[in-house]
């Protein structure tokens, strides 16, 4: 799930089953007959791309998903089908906790940024103090 970006569920998912694990996927290409895959994600410096045999655990980057609009008739159709409602007993799935959190912290704190006027005095703080250029 894209949803908190936390990205713990897939991990965590992959721990316990003890296969290897490719996370924030944007982009899967199944390679060596179906037994692997390779998995491009976007990091700090550009595109990192991994490969895992299979079976795998790969969590999605939010722009791994190209959404489809629905139909009028299929919106439609939605309406009128039932759902059927099922509990995690019916499903046997088992609800006790795994995982204990122990504690939070705050991360540790960082200077302010500087405010630049204009690109001239950008290049030169990146000439002159960052070294950079």
């Amino acid at each position: 799930a894209v949803d908190g970006d936390s990205n713990q569920v897939g991990q965590l998912m992959a721990e316990y089953l003890g296969w290897p694990q490719a996370t924030f996927a944007s982009a899967i290409t199944v390679t060596n007959g179906g037994k692997a895959a390779k998995v491009a994600r976007e990091v700090d410096g550009g595109i990192e791309t991994v490969e895992v045999d299979f079976p795998a655990v790969i969590t999605a980057d939010l722009r791994l998903n190209e959404p489809r609009f629905a139909s009028l008739p299929n919106i439609m159709k939605a309406k009128r089908t039932a759902i059927e409602v099922k509990t995690l007993a019916d499903l046997g799935v088992e609800t006790t906790l795994k995982v204990r959190t122990t504690r939070f912290e705050a991360p540790p704190g960082r200077q302010a940024g500087k405010k630049v006027a204009d690109v001239a005095d950008l290049v030169q703080k990146l000439q002159n103090e960052a070294k950079v250029l």
